[in-house]
């Protein structure tokens, strides 16, 4: 696959079957994570796989509570929004979003695979997104969708640690967990706000200097 088409085509897919991902598929994508950036070359990461039906039966209730907890507290303005103008623009933008991961919830124990990752004395999580990133373009190259969700560290981290047997005092931080499988729907470059109106050159605010009113991605 074409990295530009991978780049423009590797978006959150949370609708997933519950077909298992291949031993051979997940070394894949696993060991083309690694070959990520890390600073200073440390590489103070752990990647923990869950495929166990009982430990995602163990986590998905907890999963459930916090998103449900999410939407009640960060994203409380914007359900309050979209529900004061159901056919507004962003309105139906973000009730797309909030159904697709309302529906990862509600199906967390079907997905076949989830891949938590783990960095060491490092709260920012930068030292193993690139990794991650990289797990979720290697899983496009193999036709597996993901997401990345952040849901239990911000609401069950220490449920979640001894589920998981994360080692205790050990500065093992909680960065992201993936979702793998199979998409139910269809590949295809998300809609973003261009990037002349997100993006600046030399101070905030400042032309950048150039316009993309569409994607550069496929090439006309």
């Amino acid at each position: 696959m074409d990295v530009r088409e991978a780049l423009y085509t590797t978006r959150a897919m949370r609708r997933v079957r519950p077909d298992p991902v291949p031993m051979e598929v997940q070394a894949r994508i696993l060991d083309a994570a690694v070959r990520a950036p890390s600073g200073g070359n440390s590489q103070g990461w752990h990647f923990l796989l869950v495929d166990d039906p009982a430990v995602k039966g163990a986590l998905g209730p907890l999963y459930r509570d916090a998103m449900e907890q999410l939407w009640g507290s960060i994203y409380a303005p914007r359900v309050a929004a979209a529900a004061a103008d159901p056919e507004g623009a962003e309105s139906v933008a973000f009730g797309k979003v909030q159904r697709s991961a309302q529906h990862l919830a509600d199906h967390f124990e079907e997905v076949p695979l989830f891949l938590f990752g783990f960095a060491r004395h490092d709260p920012t999580g930068g030292s193993i997104f690139p990794a991650l990133w990289s797990a979720q373009l290697a899983a496009r190259a193999e036709g597996v969708g993901s997401a990345m969700t952040a849901v239990l560290h911000g609401f069950h981290p220490a449920e979640t640690f001894e589920i998981l047997g994360v080692p205790a005092g050990k500065g093992w931080i909680m960065a992201g967990c993936l979702s793998f499988g199979y998409p139910t729907g269809v590949w295809g470059v998300a809609p973003r706000r261009a990037v002349h109106e997100v993006s600046s050159r030399n101070r905030f605010g400042a032309p950048v200097g150039f316009e993309v009113p569409a994607p550069l991605w496929p090439e006309s």
